[in-house]
């Protein structure tokens, strides 16, 4: 931990909710050290106390023990004002802003410091202009917001955090509602925004993979268990990825980076490069098809890949994997369960 680049922390914290003289806890024993420079990742089921903490930490419910330290200051004696100056939050919600351009709902990110009467100084078109370029939404500024496809729609949320000019940006599942592209897309965004403007971003998600791929942190939160952090690939290495998954039948595997079931697969013999076969072996194991049968080799013949099938003294060639899996599917290989 970079003790220069912490911003926010807590020890041993508790969470949950007060109802009269009695406390309900959410989550115990909760310590966490946030980093400016770094995107996080906090991953759990639902239900565990993610949004519990997000709420503990922008001051919107106290803890129940112990407290959220923001610059060296404990959160709850922080004024809101001042908090909305130092912490951005992107939530899952649409804000009703149909009729507003972009460039009128970035400058919405201002209000912290302009209050909602206030003109907008130089500083603070400065601050705009930034934040639409970061986020490079340049070309639909002038657009409204009625007109624009989630994943431009989410960029604009993203950029009027950042006209916000905080220190600390968190987000509530920001990849909700996106397909493939647009997921990795603002993903990498925000990695960039956290190493680029030095900033601490904290990113609640489920989306394990992408999370993987351009986390720098994972707080990973389970029921009844302290937060566990570290970067992916130490938690991956010490086999703590596994406190994500609901039960022991399933388990991530080190080797690829998936989740599998438990039970130990067992392939037949597979000759050939190695990108390939690892594509043969999961359509293989898609479809229960096991050791039962002989060998299967993999050649590349110009832009051609054959996918040759040992049975007895006969060799079968197949085009695609799909004739292939087809073929065996058809002379009962695939296995019931």
């Amino acid at each position: 931990m970079s003790i220069q680049n912490s911003i926010l922390q807590a020890t041993d914290l508790s969470l949950g909710y007060k109802k009269g003289s009695r406390s309900n806890v959410i989550a115990d024993h909760i310590s966490f050290s946030l980093e400016k420079g770094k995107l996080t990742c906090l991953l759990g089921p639902n239900g565990v106390g993610k949004s519990t903490l997000i709420k503990t930490i922008m001051g919107q419910i106290p803890a129940l023990k112990n407290q959220v330290y923001l610059d060296k200051k404990p959160t709850n004696s922080i004024s809101i004002k001042d908090l909305s100056k130092k912490i951005a939050v992107v939530l899952t919600e649409k804000i009703n802003s149909a009729n507003l351009t972009v460039k009128q709902v970035v400058s919405l990110g201002r209000i912290p410091h302009t209050g909602w009467l206030g003109n907008l100084s130089v500083e603070d078109q400065q601050k705009i202009d930034k934040a639409i370029q970061s986020t490079h939404i340049n070309y639909i500024e002038d657009r409204p917001m009625n007109e624009l496809s989630d994943g431009q729609l989410q960029k604009v949320m993203i950029a009027r955090a950042l006209a916000q000019n905080c220190e600390i940006l968190i987000l509530d599942e920001p990849t909700a509602h996106l397909d493939l592209i647009n997921r990795f897309e603002i993903m990498h965004l925000l990695r960039d925004i956290a190493k680029n403007e030095n900033k601490a971003v904290l990113v609640v998600t489920h989306d394990l993979d992408i999370a993987i791929d351009t986390a720098d942190e994972f707080w990973l939160m389970q029921c009844g268990l302290p937060l566990v952090c570290g970067s992916p690939e130490d938690l991956i290495l010490q086999g703590k990825i596994d406190l994500l998954l609901p039960n022991d039948r399933l388990h991530f595997d080190k080797s690829d980076g998936k989740v599998r079931d438990s039970a130990e697969f067992q392939y037949p013999h597979i000759d050939g490069p190695e990108d390939m076969v690892k594509w043969v072996k999961l359509a293989l194991r898609k479809n229960d098809i096991g050791p039962e049968i002989n060998s299967i080799t993999i050649k590349t013949e110009g832009i051609q890949i054959g996918f040759y099938l040992s049975e007895s003294t006969d060799i079968l060639k197949f085009d695609t994997i799909t004739s292939l899996i087809n073929h065996l599917t058809t002379l009962g290989y695939t296995r019931k369960k």
